[in-house]
């Protein structure tokens, strides 16, 4: 297969567009151009020679009618490559990811990565100093290198794949985590109060879920040796409570609140009354119980 992109000073939309094809397609003859016969003769152009074609494909952005997102945000290659062959490439940048994930996945990487490259491509949104486009640019030769613009293209796609690699891995992580934390509420017998058997991040499945009756969240520290019965806010990214920690338990610890909350293995309690710890689970749901019997 004969894949092809423009020659000389690269930008990250066609770099992490290289990365993608990389992954998705495997070997291919990649050459960077700007000779329309090679570019006539290739089976896959993207970010040169003014079309924009997917049935011949053509990724091109830079015509009048170019194309765009559902949002009318202005594609660029990586957008467009991305789109059709980024369900393909994920196996490679998300080892083991679950096929019934594929499209959470890509869509998280879409929104949360791609689509600001698109938008700084296209000049319509600001680029401030160390935005990943123009940490990508920085590997383009200076003009007293001898390295050819090539051998950094290659240079910079190695470094755009490991970025995109871990972006992909770490969606894939938060993916895994929302479904365990929804389907921990499907199990729950009291809607107020969900148990997970580790510490993983559970907001987004919270917000995104639907969960509005949820109250507390039961986790174990990283070492089990200890559980956590932490309150959920009423809104993403907030030290807010749906509902508090009975004030009494505020800022105690060991034996003092344990004797307080009324259990035999208390750690403590946070001042803020946001988050509360017991040795066992059992203690760390039942702590959440008593919460809510008091908020009542």
């Amino acid at each position: 297969m004969k894949v092809v992109t423009h020659s000389g000073t690269f930008h990250a939309d066609d770099v992490f567009a290289f990365s993608i094809l990389r992954e998705a397609l495997g070997i291919f003859d990649f050459t960077r151009t700007r000779d329309t016969a090679l570019i006539d003769a290739a089976d896959l152009v993207f970010d040169v020679g003014g079309v924009y074609d997917i049935a011949r494909g053509r990724y091109d952005h830079h015509m009048r009618d170019l194309p765009r997102r559902p949002d009318g945000t202005p594609y660029s290659s990586v957008g467009l490559i991305w789109r059709d062959f980024g369900r393909n490439a994920l196996p490679n940048l998300a080892p083991g990811i679950d096929e019934d994930l594929l499209d959470v996945v890509w869509k998280d990487i879409d929104t949360g990565f791609v689509l600001a490259i698109d938008q700084a491509d296209n000049g319509v949104a600001s680029v401030s100093q160390g935005h990943l486009s123009l940490l990508i640019e920085a590997f383009n030769p200076t003009w007293a290198s001898d390295q050819s613009y090539d051998d950094a293209f290659l240079e910079a796609a190695d470094f755009a794949r490991g970025i995109l690699a871990r972006a992909c891995q770490q969606a894939h992580a938060e993916a895994q985590a929302q479904s365990s934390v929804l389907s921990a509420a499907r199990r729950t017998q009291d809607p107020r109060i969900i148990v997970l058997n580790r510490k993983l991040p559970w907001e987004k499945a919270v917000f995104e879920g639907g969960l509005r009756d949820l109250l507390f969240i039961i986790y174990p520290n990283e070492d089990a040796t200890s559980w956590y019965c932490r309150t959920v806010p009423p809104e993403p990214n907030s030290f807010g409570q749906r509902l508090s920690l009975p004030e009494a338990w505020r800022g105690l610890q060991e034996e003092e609140f344990s004797r307080t909350a009324g259990i035999a293995d208390g750690v403590f309690c946070h001042p803020g009354g946001f988050i509360c710890g017991a040795r066992s689970q059992e203690s760390a749901v039942r702590l959440a119980e008593k919460a809510i019997a008091a908020g009542q």
